[in-house]
């Protein structure tokens, strides 16, 4: 199956999703397309001693989740606070450049390798006024990870993590009641998920480089968010962009 296709199959699926079983499925079924074994949705807290609406969705081994929740590593565990330093998707590779690893740290890496989770792709989600959360990918463990899948793994992981927190309640605002946008603010927004520099959009467009900023700067305070690629995905969830758009050219 072509790369978008797999991202495009997944939203379709996703974004009406009545229950966390059926997202379920939709990632496990998005994992074989992309050829990896795992994922795990999550928001960054320990749920075994904090409470309220928060996403917990994965695969991985029931003997990993026991082993991390017993040990508190929500908000501690190496993958997760290298989120806070990224603001677009990171190879596990990566994270020793990203932050100074501990003996702890490396004891829960060398921990999930042994229970079989090999490398890693993981996808920050950051939302005002709610504790950090991600989406990773995994391959097991002696695999090599399908670096061609990345930039799916990119969209697939914002756009499940938006998809979770509707069914969890983490998110209220439906499609009806989605931010309005101008079209010239649309524009700039379809641009940027095509992977397009604000100058470039500027020149696409035929309009200031400041002027593109601006309008990418009022689009993520209409939505809420801080990130372009955060924007992109809340623009494909509440139907403002497709992916029929991103391929057109």
């Amino acid at each position: 199956m072509p790369r978008f296709e797999v991202a495009e199959v997944f939203v379709n699926n996703a974004r009406f999703a009545p229950t966390r079983e059926a997202l379920h499925e939709a990632l496990i079924q998005s994992c074989s397309d992309m050829g990896v074994r795992y994922f795990a949705l999550t928001h960054h807290i320990d749920f075994g001693r904090e409470a309220g609406p928060a996403v917990r969705l994965h695969n991985y081994p029931s003997s990993w989740e026991e082993w991390f929740d017993e040990r508190g590593l929500g908000r501690t565990d190496p993958i997760h606070r290298a989120c806070n330093l990224a603001s677009v998707g990171f190879a596990w590779s990566a994270v020793p450049d990203m932050i100074k690893l501990t003996p702890d740290d490396r004891c829960v890496l060398e921990r999930a390798y042994e229970i079989g989770i090999g490398q890693g792709f993981t996808i920050p989600a950051s939302v005002p006024g709610e504790a950090l959360g991600s989406c990773s990918f995994a391959v097991d463990a002696g695999q090599a990870f399908p670096e061609e899948f990345q930039f799916v793994c990119q969209l697939v992981g914002g756009f499940a993590f938006e998809a979770a927190r509707r069914i969890s309640g983490s998110r209220d605002i439906l499609t009806d009641h989605a931010p309005i946008l101008t079209d010239r603010q649309r524009d700039c927004v379809l641009w940027a998920a095509r992977g397009k520099t604000d100058w470039e959009i500027s020149v696409i467009l035929g309009v200031g480089h400041e002027t593109v900023i601006q309008h990418l700067k009022h689009a993520r305070e209409r939505y809420g968010v801080q990130k372009r690629a955060l924007l992109a995905v809340r623009a494909l969830f509440d139907g403002l962009i497709s992916f029929s758009d991103i391929l057109k050219r």
